[in-house]
């Protein structure tokens, strides 16, 4: 019995990610130097987040790593960050047999519902648990940490199986809200450490792996408990969406943290993730955008370490 082919309708064209690859014979001994991530822990299978940073340990861009091929990773970001920190790693991989091209071809699609329909479609197998992906000929599969959701990647345009609708997108970025999941673009870049945006507590940095670019000042920061600031869910009774960038305060006008993220969750309310400072969470104070107050939400996990390898073994449990 030969299954019907029906597009799944729930398949969002998402074409702020982008594709960087990274190649050759020292492709993970390069980013193993570069980057937060256990590079050795990205086996076809298990895609660690990770992250770049500068030398005084702020974010130049974070995504998550897969391996396609043996001396063959890719690294999916935002599409503002690509260009820029492919030409900023470039000056370390001419050190190396590594070269790191944007992949322009690459079309992202998310589905958080009939996921199934559309892996079939594609022949590629659907990857069950999160930080995991598959891949074959047609494209790879992605399924991102948090609720159930998965990143479609195609080197060719599926006929027929993407919408460009602006609600399936909002509900896109709703997810990544409510997953705690914040995605660095340009006008972010050198602002944040790494727990700033609770990457720590999401397995983004690998605390036993050895030194890579940044990697002193963000264990310093872990180890000594020195991050004044983390990444909050928060709620609001409007129908306006803050900018990036914009200013959250207390009733004072004193600055106590800045969006991140927005999203729209129905006709009078929106939700948002922003970098704050934590006495503010400690000591209940009432946080405003603009005039509107906020509620702050539970994050879907603890501010805890959540070490990459830790991941990786539950995985092969599986």
């Amino acid at each position: 019995m030969t299954m019907e082919k029906t597009p799944p309708s729930s398949a969002v064209r998402l074409d702020q990610y982008a594709a960087l690859d990274i190649k050759g014979a020292d492709a993970e001994k390069f980013l193993q130097g570069q980057t937060s991530a256990q590079v050795g822990l990205a086996n076809g299978s298990f895609a660690p987040l990770t992250c770049f940073c500068t030398p005084k340990g702020r974010m130049l861009a974070n995504g998550q790593l897969c391996r396609l091929e043996m001396n063959h990773y890719r690294l999916i970001l935002d599409a503002s960050l690509a260009n820029d920190l492919a030409k900023h790693l470039n000056k370390f991989a001419a050190f190396y047999k590594a070269e790191l091209t944007v992949a322009q071809n690459i079309i992202f699609a998310g589905v958080s519902e009939s996921a199934e329909n559309l892996a079939y479609c594609l022949g590629v197998t659907l990857p069950e648990q999160p930080y995991t992906h598959a891949t074959s000929t047609s494209g790879t599969v992605l399924r991102l940490p948090g609720s159930p959701r998965w990143l479609f990647m195609f080197e060719e345009e599926p006929q027929n199986l993407l919408t460009d609708s602006e609600a399936l997108l909002n509900a896109w970025k709703l997810s990544d809200i409510r997953s705690g999941l914040a995605w660095l673009t340009a006008a972010q870049q050198d602002q944040f450490l790494p727990q700033m945006l609770n990457w720590e507590a999401l397995g983004g940095i690998s605390f036993k792996k050895g030194c890579y670019t940044g990697q002193e000042v963000v264990a310093r920061a872990h180890f000594r408990g020195q991050v004044k600031k983390r990444l909050v869910h928060a709620r609001a009774h409007t129908a306006s969406l803050p900018e990036l960038g914009a200013t959250l305060m207390d009733e004072s006008g004193k600055s106590l943290g800045e969006v991140v993220s927005s999203a729209t969750s129905d006709d009078q309310h929106i939700e948002l993730l922003a970098v704050m400072n934590t006495k503010v969470m400690e000591d209940g104070v009432t946080v405003y955008w603009q005039t509107t107050p906020l509620t702050l939400q539970a994050l879907p996990y603890p501010i805890e370490r959540l070490d990459p390898e830790q991941i990786a073994a539950q995985l092969a449990q599986n």
